[in-house]
């Protein structure tokens, strides 16, 4: 429970969830498909579903944070063939861990929600494509998709209304690219995770060449709980044009790092506290408040920030998934970018000239100024090689890998300047021992 504007607001999503009580039983004990219920026993109509979805406020909770009941108007309704329904299970942003927790805990608040949606936009088929590295996740999710399908919740003629929706579970094979959600059609279709063109936009050319519509896991697992408090209680729990709860997870120099489900506008100082301050009792640096892509803000700032979209926009960076990394007063911004950076590297799919080869270059120059062979003119070329990536490719994987470079220089440019000057971290220890012998091409 945590407190806002001197309201208590409990958990929605992951109220009362020990790790043991995912199954269905325990999910209808819970409340669990009562909505999805409602709506077919008083056939409320479709539109009237995504009007309160709209009422809601509910904004996308994968990072774009799109508002999600005007994503589902876009649905053709009269189209005469297939359409499909798609979750973005791919979770593979650093410090991002909350879906996976959603999946493993409460599994049939995205079934349901799922469900609600395509009754909503008169959808028959759904994927839930999951990241490739979290097998235990993935059996989990289908073992209450059977669960779903024994109950009737799932399949043909669904409660007898005679609505059918069927959904299948769709395992990736780790790639961070498929979380982008062209990329991600393109593996569900078996073909390479690479990002398509756009437009055309997935709720005109999906899957299959079909319309589609794509949300994250925790949007599709907030529709229940929306519903079931009513839309405008749901707009009402967090600040204006950011309603309802979020998980945030938190890592790094805390005492406590987990998921915790905070309203939105939450301060970040309350989220400190229920993650225990910061570890050992040290200062903090920096908050990357959003997933690795989101560009740092100095722990001073963010510790007078709330965690919503324009809050965070306001201060220099982007809310993102939600994934908040606390960095104390003994990390090297140099070290934090290298690790960064060769991430972007390695997960660049190679499709865009910009982001193949500048991804490259950001790392080798990081890496030679944390090795102790930096020269006076790396600050400027990574500035350089960071603005001519964004913007340039056909998603935003390059812009990701820019915009640490880019927060990281523009907060720690002395840092920078000292281990290019003095070949040693400016917070304690030094570059590598074996620096002088080493040689990184650039």
């Amino acid at each position: 429970m945590t407190s806002l504007h001197d309201r208590h607001i409990k958990p929605l999503i992951l109220a009362g969830l020990n790790g043991d009580n995912w199954h269905l039983e325990d999910y209808v004990a819970r409340g669990g498909y009562a909505q999805l219920r409602r709506i077919l026993e008083e056939k409320i109509p479709p539109e009237q579903v995504i009007a309160d979805v709209k009422a809601s406020g509910l904004r996308g909770r994968g990072g774009a944070g799109f508002p999600t009941g005007l994503k589902w108007s876009f649905m053709p309704r009269q189209f005469p063939g297939q359409k499909y329904l798609v979750c973005n299970s791919d979770e593979g942003e650093p410090g991002t861990f909350k879906d996976r927790d959603i999946l493993r805990f409460n599994p049939h608040s995205l079934i349901e929600g799922m469900a609600i949606g395509a009754y909503a936009m008169g959808i028959t088929v759904g994927y839930n494509y999951i990241h490739g590295e979290i097998w235990e996740v993935y059996k989990r999710f289908e073992e209450a998709l059977d669960e779903a399908r024994r109950a009737g919740f799932l399949g043909e003629n669904i409660m007898g209304s005679g609505f059918s929706f069927e959904l299948h579970a769709h395992h990736g094979y780790g790639a961070y690219i498929c979380g982008e959600e062209t990329a991600l059609l393109e593996s569900l279709e078996g073909k390479k995770g690479q990002p398509r063109f756009k437009p055309p936009f997935p709720a005109s050319f999906g899957v299959y060449g079909k319309p589609t519509t794509i949300n994250n896991t925790e949007t599709f697992a907030a529709v229940p709980f929306l519903l079931a408090i009513g839309p405008q209680n749901y707009l009402e729990i967090g600040k204006p044009n950011n309603g309802g709860t979020k998980i945030f997870s938190i890592s790094g120099d805390v005492e406590r790092p987990g998921n915790y489900e905070v309203p939105l506008g939450t301060p970040f100082a309350t989220l400190m506290e229920l993650a225990g301050g910061m570890r050992g009792g040290r200062k903090i640096k920096a908050v990357i408040p959003g997933g690795s892509s989101a560009p740092v803000i100095p722990g001073d700032v963010m510790m007078q920030t709330d965690l919503d979209y324009d809050s965070i926009a306001k201060a220099g960076s982007m809310l993102g998934s939600g994934a908040v990394i606390v960095m104390d007063e003994t990390r090297c911004m140099v070290r934090s970018l290298l690790r960064l950076s060769y991430f972007y590297y390695e997960e660049s799919c190679g499709q865009c000239t910009p982001c193949r080869e500048g991804t490259g270059w950001l790392y080798r120059v990081v890496h030679r100024i944390e090795h102790g062979l930096g020269r006076p003119e790396d600050l400027d070329l990574l500035n350089s090689v960071a603005e001519n990536i964004m913007g340039r490719t056909i998603c935003a994987l390059g812009d990701a890998a820019a915009m640490p470079v880019r927060g990281m220089l523009k907060h720690y440019w002395d840092e920078f300047e000292y281990h290019v000057a003095h070949k040693h971290c400016l917070v304690g220890g030094h570059a590598g021992a074996a620096a002088a012998a080493e040689t990184v091409a650039a």
